[in-house]
């Protein structure tokens, strides 16, 4: 097969700040933004920095399974798959994959990111010369179709969704893009799946307080874009970050914290905080193994194969769809 990097499907995701949404959440109690507005170009630069730092643990813990695990996979769903990636990223882990599995149909790297995602599978086609690539720019959390379905070859669909990202959802928000996975890929698909293990509090939070303060510019990074595109007027240095694990919710939190009582204005608007209130911004999930498998379950997938790394801080797993 000659090299094939497919033309780009483009959904057209909404990227930009929607001010209305921003002001919503400005005004509520307690005061929240969703997550995706922490990934501009910066904030994915930033994030693929923090992958790296020693205390983060996920990334280092999940290319160790999938180095001494990949193979079990690859054996389990055969030849002529189209492997289909979730928030793919920098598709650092996708090469561990592909190297073990036969006869690859195609993958498809699904990212909202337009420019990351480009220069991503530009990447991996040098990687794979003989593997067609199909680049899809859309927000996966509402992709109800797959409009390049037409396009793929045949075989059975492998989505892989790898990192803690299931964790960055709802519980019931998770459940439902899972069942949206299992009506859209069909009852031969299967389901590799990152997901983070609820551990001691202290290596959580290290995860999220790094030493180097990458973590911090990462959520700071929120109020300098709302000030470059919303024409915002937030004193970064009147915030501080703000990350511990809620342990009556099971996850780590996300905050950014007002060191003073200060107003801001954004779109013509003044908002307000008090000394202490803080800003969330985020929140990670962790989750235990039983858990992870009885969601499969109610979602479709029947647990194959569940792994974890050397240390147990993290986890892989492995379905099919059962219906």
């Amino acid at each position: 097969m000659n090299n094939t990097l497919e033309p780009l499907c483009d959904l057209a995701p909404e990227m930009g700040m929607q001010p209305e949404e921003i002001l919503t959440g400005l005004t509520k109690t307690p005061k929240i933004l969703p997550p995706k507005y922490l990934y501009d170009s910066r904030g994915s630069r930033l994030f693929d920095r923090i992958c790296d730092l020693p205390e983060y643990y996920p990334t280092r813990s999940e290319v160790e399974i999938l180095n001494e695990h990949a193979f079990e996979m690859a054996a389990s769903i055969g030849n002529d798959a189209v492997l289909i990636e979730y928030g793919s990223g920098s598709s650092l882990k996708t090469d561990i994959l592909l190297k073990n599995l036969t006869e690859v149909a195609a993958y498809v790297a699904i990212d909202i990111a337009r420019e990351h995602l480009l220069t991503s599978v530009e990447s991996l086609s040098e990687r794979f010369p003989d593997l067609r690539i199909f680049p899809v720019c859309a927000d996966y959390m509402r992709l109800d179709t797959l409009p390049i379905e037409g396009d793929l070859p045949g075989g059975k669909r492998v989505v892989f969704f790898p990192g803690s990202t299931l964790g960055n959802l709802h519980p019931q928000d998770a459940a439902s893009l899972l069942r949206r996975m299992r009506r859209l890929y069909g009852p031969d698909g299967y389901l590799i799946l990152g997901v983070d293990l609820r551990k001691d509090k202290r290596v959580l939070e290290n995860a999220y307080n790094d030493s180097q303060n990458v973590t911090a510019q990462f959520n700071l990074n929120l109020l300098r874009r709302l000030n470059r595109e919303l024409g915002a007027d937030f004193r970064l240095e009147a915030f501080r970050h703000l990350a511990f694990f809620n342990a009556e919710k099971s996850r780590i939190e996300m905050h950014l914290e007002s060191l003073c009582k200060q107003s801001v204005t954004l779109v013509g608007k003044q908002v307000w905080f008090e000394k202490g209130e803080t800003l969330h911004t985020e929140n990670s999930y962790k989750y235990g193994l039983e858990e992870i498998r009885s969601l499969l379950r109610a979602t479709g997938f029947d647990p194959v194969a569940s792994w974890t790394d050397s240390r147990g801080l993290f986890s892989l797993h492995f379905g099919r769809s059962s219906y």
